[in-house]
């Protein structure tokens, strides 16, 4: 059994989670002004709750994005340090992989294709969609970027994530969708699961190879476009 630390930051909610002897130890926090400040302390105190040092961990896993370009930034910059740090290699993890695996343990076997789906500002939302069967997570969409209008999975799906409470108009009426579950974050607990079995196959990338996943290059809008965009919602 591997001891895996695992760290989130992309969204409003900041969660880190210790995996240790079949044992899951975790912590969270909201307000993503405050997810520098409060994901250290977070470590410490899961790592003296299970009487382990960081370097008696396997690896530390992260939530790689997409999400808040902070957010992810922060969770590399974390764990590159600690990572150095404790000569621990590090397990990138697709955010909305991650709340696709939360969203079938809290849904069940209900849950079989998962469209996650988060806020991505800029009247856009960052979504793919994944399928389990038989035991192993497929990858049907990889993640992209686009409006909640373009989003079109393949099939029925059940969908999640606070993408979907902001564009709960566009997106809940859609004849492919099954179900909807507007809770769904991505979470550490989840991250450091589907990172064990990364780990245990060597998928691991020493810390400084840390990077964000990024599907924005722009990610401000200048006044025009902020006009331009307001005007086609119809915002005055």
């Amino acid at each position: 059994m591997f001891t895996i630390l695992a760290i989130e930051t992309s969204t409003e909610v900041a969660s880190a989670a210790l995996l240790h002897d079949g044992v899951v130890y975790q912590r969270a926090s909201h307000g993503v002004q405050t997810h520098s400040e409060t994901i250290l302390p977070m470590i410490v105190a899961l790592l003296a709750e299970a009487g382990l040092r960081l370097n008696q961990c396997d690896a530390i896993a992260f939530g790689e994005g997409p999400g808040s370009f902070t957010g992810v930034r922060t969770a590399c910059g974390i764990v590159q340090g600690l990572g150095f740090g404790a000569d621990l290699p590090v397990v990138p993890v697709v955010t909305l992989a991650a709340m696709a695996y939360g969203c079938r343990v809290k849904l069940g076997d209900t849950a079989q294709d998962i469209l996650p789906v988060i806020d991505a500002r800029m009247g856009e939302v960052y979504w793919a969609q994944y399928r389990f069967n038989d035991g192993y997570w497929q990858e049907v969409v990889a993640p992209t970027l686009s409006s909640a209008d373009a989003v079109k999975p393949v099939g029925n799906v059940v969908m999640c994530g606070n993408g979907v409470a902001a564009y709960h108009d566009v997106l809940v009426n859609q004849p492919w969708v099954l179900a909807v579950d507007e809770t769904i974050v991505p979470d550490a607990e989840d991250i450091a699961q589907l990172a064990v079995s990364r780990v245990a196959k060597g998928d691991v990338l020493p810390a400084e190879a840390a990077q964000p996943l990024y599907l924005r290059n722009k990610v401000a809008l200048t006044t025009a476009e902020r006009q331009v965009r307001d005007a086609a919602k119809g915002v005055v």
